[in-house]
């Protein structure tokens, strides 16, 4: 699972997820991206899931990048424990995500194959996604 190797602080607090992206919202190194359509937090086993269903699908042809890491760390306390002495301990990473964030690019394969791809990687995360192509991009018919 992908995870922070070093962090500055072992617990943080929850803060905002809301409202739309204004970095990392747009393609920067393939034809194809996964845009995220809503706010949510996705955890480092989604990215995973959604990673190895875009990888498959695409039988080691073309290039996937993952633009979104999960380096907020959410803690959990046990059950039946009474309430005070501090915060629990970690329990999982989260990548806090906006509304049009790009989740993933993909560059060397063809438009339905991109489409097919990212249809199965979006069934695996927890948000409404849509295709997004790069304005300049001209399928070459071969």
């Amino acid at each position: 699972m992908l995870q922070p190797q070093k962090t500055k602080w072992r617990n943080v607090q929850k803060g905002g997820k809301w409202g739309t992206a204004t970095r990392g919202h747009q393609l920067a190194f393939g034809s194809f991206g996964l845009k995220a359509l809503a706010a949510k937090w996705i955890t480092d086993k989604q990215i995973e899931a959604a990673r190895v269903a875009l990888t498959r699908h695409l039988k080691r042809e073309g290039q996937v990048w993952i633009r979104i890491f999960p380096d907020k760390p959410v803690t959990k306390k046990p059950a039946e424990v009474r309430m005070g002495s501090g915060k629990g301990a970690l329990d999982h990473w989260v990548a806090p995500v906006k509304s049009g964030t790009i989740l993933f690019e993909i560059e060397g394969v063809t438009l339905t194959m991109a489409k097919e791809a990212f249809r199965l990687a979006s069934h695996k995360l927890p948000i409404k996604t849509k295709l997004t192509i790069r304005p300049d991009y001209l399928e070459t018919v071969s």
